[in-house]
């Protein structure tokens, strides 16, 4: 990968890390980097001081702003106000915990971003585990069982409970990226990520007065993992940009150091002076506010700025970096790592490469003993005239439905070729007289919890359990060709000629693919020879061709 005249946007580039990496990129001459940044003041005032640095003349600088884990016209309030706001709180949860829709993801600020911008190569220095972890379902938690107990729990209550939980911002916030990357055309996206503990372990003694270890430092770091493991996926993926994670485990300083007020979250700490001690039964009780005074200017004091993590005294530094403690790494040695993976050069840090060299997949073994596995399986459903099909246990129920849709065809047709031919209108009324007449195919379908739409489209049988059901809040007519796709088995002549189009376009590759005898370019799979229909085998084809399910790595 090239970065010369490339678009870079880096994702917290305000930060220590991200303007380390806005710098370093600058000897590659990319034509163009984006800064985004939580705050407005923050992306334009690194946009400024990068703009001015050597080698920065041909470089088109742009800022970006705001909260990049809400919708795009809730992004520049702050995290409090919109858990404060009942509607705001609720469109957040409505975009959370509905289905990515393509209005969900244009309303998502980090959509717009990729989409606006359409960088070829992203660098995610967002400190995501922390901004996350930080929300503290525990403490939310609390306060929800506190109000539950008074009875009188509301719905906003609710929603501000739900809006803090990690794993579905997370989720949510890696289908957006994965969707707007593929839609802006990204070619590299490197996380910088974190281990939670500044590479400590579980007994870290730097936390915020929690208990050790902490729960809001694990979720930290819980969140991590479950980020890397995404990443990991994500780079497994078909039509995702090549993704690296560079994971410092160590505390990163520094951005400069000063003297003067000293600032928590963007604001100076005001100086106070206690007016008189106060009794213990009464230090924590509301009538406090005379026990103290403000001294009318802040804390002042000579500080290393840390990023995001803050201003450290020097004491406080001397503390975290000591040897054999959290000790430290500079942002200038992550950056030149980062480009390095961006260019193509190993660094040996990139973790989403590590863990697919650690990480066992399918082995010469196991694929020999397949084909005795599905053999054995053959010859027994013979010996006992069972022929399960499918059980639902593996899922997702779409895989169910295509497979008694195939069980219906062989059953009907027995050939690939005889099926490829076949006729729609003249399917529809065999398909539905075979289930009224075999009795047992008909239960198992509905046993294992799959409705069958009659030939007609206007009825459905069904048993107890129906795993893909509508949302009783939209009606069936809305969304019923997306519930039939997804687990109803489809009697209807439309359904039987996109299977005859799909046996053809089968078929068409098993005959155009190379044999045995011209080498191992091509994929052999057990039973094709036959030209029999084997449902699993189609089923296997649909998810890997049809539906683009295909893994990349093996």
């Amino acid at each position: 990968m090239d970065l010369r005249d490339k678009t870079v946007l880096i994702l917290g580039g305000a930060g220590l890390v991200g303007t380390a990496v806005a710098r370093r990129a600058l000897k590659d001459r990319p034509g163009r980097i984006v800064i985004a940044s939580l705050r407005q003041e923050e992306a334009e005032g690194a946009v400024a001081e990068l703009s001015s640095l050597p080698g920065a003349e041909d470089v088109r600088f742009e800022a970006a702003w705001g909260d990049l884990f809400v919708p795009h016209h809730l992004k520049d309030r702050p995290r409090a106000e919109i858990l404060a706001d009942p509607e705001a709180c609720r469109q957040v949860v409505d975009d959370l915990y509905s289905e990515l829709t393509p209005e969900v993801f244009q309303r998502s600020t980090l959509g717009r971003l990729l989409v606006e911008t359409a960088p070829q190569i992203i660098v995610d220095c967002v400190n995501t585990a922390g901004a996350l972890a930080y929300q503290n379902v525990f403490a939310s938690a609390a306060k929800l069982r506190a109000v539950a107990e008074e009875g009188s729990v509301r719905r906003e209550d609710v929603d501000a409970h739900l809006a803090t939980m990690y794993l579905p911002q997370l989720i949510r916030h890696t289908q957006i990226a994965l969707e707007g990357m593929r839609r802006a055309g990204t070619e590299v996206f490197v996380k910088v990520g974190t281990s939670g503990t500044g590479g400590m372990g579980l007994n870290i003694p730097f936390t915020h007065s929690e208990e050790r270890p902490s729960r809001v430092l694990l979720a930290k770091a819980g969140i991590a993992g479950a980020q890397t493991l995404f990443l990991y996926l994500m780079a497994r993926t078909p039509g995702a940009p090549a993704v690296k994670e560079v994971k410092p485990t160590a505390a990163i300083s520094w951005k400069r150091i000063g003297a003067g007020p000293v600032r928590r979250g963007g604001r100076t700490i005001p100086l106070v002076d206690a007016t008189r001690p106060v009794p213990l039964a009464e230090a924590f009780g509301p009538q406090v506010s005379d026990a103290y005074v403000d001294c009318g200017e802040p804390l002042q004091g000579v500080y290393l700025d840390a990023g995001e993590n803050g201003l450290f005294s020097l004491s406080e530094f001397e503390a975290l970096t000591a040897l054999g403690l959290m000790e430290f790494v500079t942002p200038e040695e992550i950056a030149e790592n980062v480009v390095r993976e961006i260019l193509s050069h190993p660094t040996g840090r990139d973790v989403v490469t590590a863990l697919d060299a650690a990480t066992m997949g399918p082995t010469y073994r196991a694929g020999v003993l397949r084909s005795a596995a599905l053999g054995h399986m053959e010859e027994l459903e013979e010996e006992t005239g069972l022929r399960s099909v499918a059980f639902e246990m593996l899922g997702p129920p779409r895989l169910t439905k295509l497979l008694f849709e195939a069980e219906i065809l062989a059953r009907l047709y027995g050939t690939l070729d005889a099926a490829a031919g076949l006729d729609p209108e003249t399917t529809a009324r065999r398909a539905r007289e075979l289930l009224e007449a075999d009795a047992d195919l008909r239960r198992r379908i509905l046993s294992v919890g799959i409705p069958i739409l009659t030939a007609d489209g206007e009825a459905l049988m069904r048993g107890p359990t129906v795993w893909v059901q509508p949302d009783p809040h939209e009606g069936l007519t809305l969304r019923d060709q997306r519930l039939v796709e997804r687990g109803w088995v489809d009697l209807r002549p439309e359904n039987w000629s996109r299977w005859r189009d799909r046996l053809a376009a089968f078929i068409a590759e098993l005959e155009t693919r190379p044999g045995v005898e011209e080498g191992s370019v091509g994929d052999h799979e057990y039973g094709d020879r036959s030209g029999r229909i084997r449902p699993g085998r189609l089923g296997a084809w649909i998810f890997r061709t049809e539906d683009r399910g295909e893994r990349i790595k093996r």
